[in-house]
């Protein structure tokens, strides 16, 4: 019992070495200038992939998914950050769209996956690997994470939009189940989550080159999860006291710029996870690269 409680203080003392590691590693590796391109790229794909959406939305035959896809990718979002760009989103999203295979919504396919590349770019350089294949197979891969993440959305949608009605149903029957009924809020929150999650897993498993396994990974992640939901109510707050600051600074393009430095944060907290995963694979004399591409 010793022994174990002995060790507790060594691996919270090698956490934070790595820690330290991964911040300067986030320094070395022009942290700042690839959260910047992040955050930009992330902020100009919204858009186009909710385009992308609102097309297949069109083709199940239920364009109101979009709009249900729209709030699961803001239901995380400080309410003073996501309520701008949600009036915004549902100005794209009244624009009926069934040109999923036109000219126009192959340049939203492509600019969609800008976001894409620009996390490949910064996991790339945080497990320090070169990925050698043609850009345009790397660009066509990315186009295939977003339409795979587009129809993922709307299937998470549908049984959002399906859940309450089945519970509903399910009490008519069993009139004892309704004093435990989950609120609409948490079932959001449990669904954001795993998404969260899910994109986080697949992306540093797969973006960057090589393979990486689930233990070297999942500290990074865990490390990204926490921090952006406190990074989220921090931000928050922060907005609540100097908001009006964006709006006397930037005019009518605050909501832009308040958008746009969230999500810089966000990129920073993502690839200071994906060094942290570097520096604990390389304390332990190993590699969070199981092979790379040649």
């Amino acid at each position: 019992m010793a022994a174990s409680t002995s060790s507790v203080p060594r691996r919270t003392g090698r956490f934070l070495k790595a820690l330290g590691t991964a911040l300067y590693r986030f320094l070395a590796h022009d942290g700042w200038a690839i959260a910047s391109h992040i955050a930009l790229s992330v902020l100009m794909s919204l858009f186009p992939f909710l385009i992308v959406v609102t097309a297949l939305a069109g083709f199940a035959g239920s364009t109101g998914l979009a709009d249900e896809v729209a709030t699961l990718l803001l239901e995380a979002w400080p309410a003073e950050v996501a309520n701008p760009i949600a009036r915004e989103i549902g100005t794209v999203l009244t624009v009926r769209r069934t040109d999923a295979l036109t000219v126009g919504a192959i340049f939203a396919l492509y600019f969609a996956s800008s976001g894409v590349e620009a996390l490949r770019i910064g996991l790339n350089r945080a497990y320090e690997v070169v990925d050698w294949r043609s850009w345009w197979l790397l660009r066509l891969e990315s186009i295939a994470y977003v339409i795979i993440g587009a129809g993922v959305l709307l299937v998470f949608a549908v049984l959002i939009v399906l859940g309450p009605l089945a519970w509903r149903t399910a009490i008519r029957w069993v009139p004892a189940a309704a004093p435990f009924e989950l609120t609409v809020g948490i079932l959001r929150l449990a669904t954001t989550t795993v998404i969260i999650v899910a994109a986080l897993t697949l992306a540093h498993k797969f973006l960057p080159a090589g393979r990486r396994r689930w233990r070297h990974i999942w500290p990074g992640i865990a490390f990204t999860l926490v921090f952006w939901i406190v990074g989220g109510i921090t931000f928050g707050r922060y907005l609540d006291s100097f908001a009006d600051a964006y709006v006397s600074t930037y005019a009518g393009l605050a909501a832009a710029m308040i958008a746009l430095i969230f999500l810089y944060t966000l990129a920073a907290i993502f690839l200071v996870g994906g060094e942290l995963n570097a520096a604990l694979a390389q304390a332990r004399g190993e590699t969070a690269n199981e092979r790379t591409t040649s």
